[in-house]
């Protein structure tokens, strides 16, 4: 089968220069990777044309070989075969090469440093309890924290006081070592530093050469007003140290509010449940109630049914970065006494027989309601 002209299938004249060769050879390889058309059998014959036509046209002593005699001067094969064997020096193409496709196969240029030799520490998480007046007020509490500590003695290198990490001889320096198999280059982390680039010959006698040992940190955290369960508080740089002088992780205290043996929390309101004798929300009367900030006095209207709600502004919590506060939400639940003396009993039952068949307000609703369903 003829080969077609390297200019024709980059799309490009005779006269290219190397930055718009390079610009279609870009395009056209990215149109007809073979990783980008796995059901397009021709993707592959397609990319390999391509890729052989810019590895003539980029070389500029193969270049004015073809303009001058053509595929007679590449040699008998007429060009590098399917395989890619005849490039020889692969130079740019393999620089573009990387530029195109590194991501993908772990790239980074052999020749060039790695980024950095540490890696971050682990973030850790603390669940802190608080109460409601934790809540009201804030907070600060004491904690301790197990974890991972940069060792002191060699600073976090991992190597002896007075020495240093080296350049591992294996990989330069990179952290990587490059498989290239014509021209693909495949990156991976170096087996003997373990991609850190460097390693230690001489190792600290406290950590062992891991920059790290185990610990314990004692920290003050100040946890604000109006927080709610199930908030996290982010403490930057005290999660456990990097390994390899790398950067510490952060710290996550989860907050729990421990339930009230008398309050329940809906955002900023509080709710209690209060009890009242039967003849005090008869007759009407004073009481006290308990708030998070000790008792306070509330008007019992006289009639007051079980189950009514009575409002103590400003009684309940502060939202979160707010100075102002909800309000404590009083229920009434009306007491009934079950154990009557002889006497307690005769002036109920006359105070039953004055009453005669007056209907309260209460009770004249829930008849209305029963007649509208059963007649």
């Amino acid at each position: 089968m003829s080969k077609r002209d390297y200019y024709e299938v980059l799309g490009v004249s005779r006269g290219v220069d190397d930055a718009e060769l390079k610009k279609s050879y870009r395009k056209l390889a990215l149109e007809f990777h073979p990783d980008r058309n796995p059901d397009d059998p021709r993707a592959e014959d397609k990319f390999k044309e391509v890729s052989e036509a810019y590895a003539v046209l980029a070389n500029p002593e193969k270049r004015r070989a073809y303009d001058r005699f053509g595929f007679e001067g590449l040699g008998a094969s007429g060009g590098p075969g399917p395989g890619f064997s005849d490039f020889g020096d692969l130079g740019n193409f393999t620089d573009l090469f990387n530029d195109l496709f590194g991501d993908v196969f772990g790239g980074g240029r052999a020749g060039g440093r790695r980024r950095g030799r540490g890696q971050r520490g682990a973030d850790l998480r603390y669940n802190l309890e608080i109460d409601l007046n934790g809540v009201l007020e804030g907070v600060e509490a004491k904690i301790k924290i197990p974890k991972m500590r940069g060792c002191e003695t060699c600073s976090g290198s991992g190597a002896k006081p007075g020495t240093q990490p080296e350049s591992c001889q294996r990989c330069g320096g990179t952290g990587q070592v490059i498989f290239q198999q014509g021209f693909f280059r495949i990156s991976r982390p170096c087996d003997q530093c373990g991609g850190q680039g460097e390693t230690v010959r001489h190792r600290c006698g406290t950590c062992r050469g891991a920059g790290r040992v185990e610990g314990q940190q004692s920290l003050t955290v100040r946890v604000p007003a109006g927080v709610d369960d199930g908030m996290r508080m982010r403490l930057s740089g005290e999660g456990e140290a990097g390994v390899a002088g790398g950067p510490p992780g952060d710290l996550y205290v989860v907050i729990s509010v421990a339930p009230h043996s008398l309050f329940t929390r809906d955002g900023p309101d509080l709710h209690c449940e209060v009890p009242v004798r039967f003849v005090q929300a008869t007759l009407g009367t004073e009481i006290e109630v308990p708030t998070l900030e000790g008792k306070v006095d509330m008007r019992i209207p006289e009639g007051t049914q079980s189950g009514k709600v009575l409002r103590l502004r400003g009684k309940g919590v502060p939202g979160l970065n707010s100075t102002s506060r909800g309000d404590q939400l009083v229920h009434i639940f009306v007491e009934v006494p079950t154990k009557l003396t002889e006497r307690q009993r005769e002036l109920l039952e006359k105070f039953a027989e004055e009453s005669g068949d007056e209907v309260s307000p209460v009770t004249n609703g829930f008849l209305d309601k029963l007649r509208k369903i059963f007649d």
